[in-house]
């Protein structure tokens, strides 16, 4: 690391940061004593003994406290908008328990009696049998409207009994293409608990968001991903209204973070090739850029909707199904990278893992070398003979360390259906490390927390936050400290061709930073979430600031 000189006449620094520990995140993982910022820029890194005239009368010297400094945190995989919109709604993260989740939907809808629909998000599928929570259920919650809950997942939702009769879900309704409804077995009757896109049989009939519940979920998610260090985010699944909110945000100063943007992928053929590219032109602004489109390739291992290589132990012969047969995703694949999109794919099981692996490959093939950085989100479960694919291919593993922490998802609803065996290859992080690949990380919020410190501890613990009883869940995926960093600053830059901006506190580059309370490295592990985040700073800017005596 070397220290910028000052220069004879330069003005002083605007902002400097000193008597802290300041990790670099640079090639050689420096370490530095202060930080000096002008224009939006950083323009010193080094001792604590700063050059003479750097600073000036109108200089903020920030005093770190013995707390530490670090480029901002990056969100590689996030659904922020939406997550905002959902905090608006019926909230169920809170709830640890199906009892909890009966008090919180009985309490929202005592308390908006006038709303036409109770919707909300966030139940988690271990508290209810075999993840199947029953529409009787919801109906003695909400017995006078239509009720409609997404899992914590995504991949699944809750429908009381008005909810199916207004989306004609019925004995006889046909399970949708990548779909299931789930049924009683004995009467056939739908249970109220329906799979992937089976939910969006809903759609017609669910009131439509509004410019204002997108402008309000924005503003909330934004307070919160500030507060938690982040100041660039990867928003993995952005349809035209989330793009419009983005881009009217930034367009009226009200947007602090950076935003690139995956688009919806909904559609087939040249009809979408098209609407793919109008949305990249029109709603790119200086701090959005949707550059991304998101494809689905499958579901989720829970529901036993993950494609899988070898089937279910506790589903005979069922594997699960891809979203594309090969044949179709490699044809989409070579159209969106002929078009200059970077693709992102959300695969967990390893058939639906490998199958985008070879599309991205052919596609690859197929259009001749450049600059791609494609990336695949999730990566639950990774066949070791892919695993040198990654690095060899040029592809991001997204990984969402925080679920690889032991709990009842893994423990009661995966490992059982793959034994011993398949499940020592759940969330291979330290396997793909190694491989040389490069690794991004995400909250995949709000399916999970959006705080990085959580996934950041998740990913040296393989416990829960905080736990320090239980042993750790696949130790030898376990990795240490710099490399969950990494995962969450400069090689998410990487991932998303800004490593020449942010991502490291290097002379030159954008002032995106975050001051902690304390020294990570110095923390027990299982401490490290206990961190607070004292000031998030965006191009040189502050954006937010705890005040706590600091």
């Amino acid at each position: 690391m070397g220290a910028a000189c000052r220069h004879a006449g330069e003005p002083p620094a605007d902002l400097v940061f000193r008597h802290g520990a300041v990790y670099t995140m640079d090639a050689a993982r420096s370490w530095a004593g202060a930080v000096a910022v002008r224009g939006g820029r950083i323009v010193y890194v080094g001792a604590d003994t700063l050059p003479p005239g750097l600073l000036g009368p109108r200089t903020e010297v920030v005093d770190l406290q013995d707390g530490m400094l670090l480029p901002a945190f990056e969100d590689g995989h996030v659904h922020l908008i939406d997550g905002g919109v959902e905090l608006g709604d019926c909230d169920l993260t809170a709830a640890e328990s199906a009892t909890q989740v009966r008090s919180a939907v009985r309490a929202y809808a005592a308390a908006h009696p006038t709303l036409p629909w109770i919707r909300g998000s966030g139940w988690q599928l271990p508290y209810f049998p075999d993840g199947n929570p029953r529409k009787e259920l919801l109906d003695s919650l909400v017995p006078d409207r239509p009720a409609f809950l997404w899992a914590a997942d995504g991949h699944s939702a809750w429908a009381n009994s008005r909810a199916l009769a207004l989306a004609g879900i019925r004995r006889d309704t046909p399970d949708p293409a990548n779909g299931r409804i789930e049924r009683d077995p004995q009467t056939r009757e739908p249970t109220g608990t329906v799979r992937e896109s089976a939910a969006d049989l809903f759609d017609r009939v669910l009131p439509a968001r509004t410019a204002a519940e997108f402008a309000a979920g924005l503003d909330r998610a934004q307070r919160l991903a500030l507060s938690f260090g982040l100041t660039t985010i990867f928003d993995a699944d952005a349809g035209e209204q989330e793009l419009r909110g983005y881009a009217d945000a930034d367009r009226g100063e009200r947007l602090h973070l950076r935003v690139i943007a995956a688009l919806d992928a909904s559609g087939s053929g040249d009809t979408m090739l098209a609407r793919l590219r109008d949305w990249r032109a029109r709603y790119a602004t200086a701090h959005v850029r949707p550059a991304a489109v998101k494809l689905y390739q499958d579901g989720v291992i829970e529901s036993r909707t993950a494609a899988m290589l070898a089937p279910y132990l506790d589903r005979h012969g069922d594997a699960g199904q891809p979203v594309r047969d090969q044949a179709t995703l490699d044809a989409l694949a070579r159209a969106l990278d002929r078009d200059g999109f970077q693709i992102h794919v959300h695969a967990i099981g390893d058939r639906a893992i490998r199958m985008t692996l070879d599309a991205l490959e052919r596609a690859a093939a197929a259009n001749g070398p450049r600059d791609r950085r494609d990336g695949i989100a999730h990566l639950e479960l990774i066949d070791p003979a892919d695993i040198p694919r990654f690095r060899r291919l040029g592809v991001v593993a997204n990984f969402q360390a925080r679920w690889a922490n032991g709990d009842e998802y893994l423990t009661k609803m995966t490992e059982p259906a793959l034994g011993a065996a398949r499940s020592r290859w759940l969330y291979p992080i330290a396997s793909v490390a190694r491989s040389g690949a490069v690794m991004a990380g995400g909250s995949d919020w709000s399916v999970s927390s959006l705080d990085p410190l959580e996934a950041i501890e998740v990913g040296i613990t393989h416990r829960e936050p905080g736990d320090t009883v239980t042993p750790p869940w696949n130790p030898a995926e376990r990795v240490d400290l710099s490399t969950m960093l990494a995962l969450y600053t400069i090689n998410a830059a990487w991932a998303y061709h800004l490593e020449g901006q942010i991502g490291s506190i290097e002379v030159g580059k954008l002032a995106d930073l975050v001051v902690l309370d304390r020294n990570l490295f110095t923390l027990p592990e299982s401490r490290i979430h206990e961190a607070k985040v004292v000031r998030t700073v965006a191009e040189g800017r502050t954006v937010f600031r705890r005040d706590e005596g600091r």
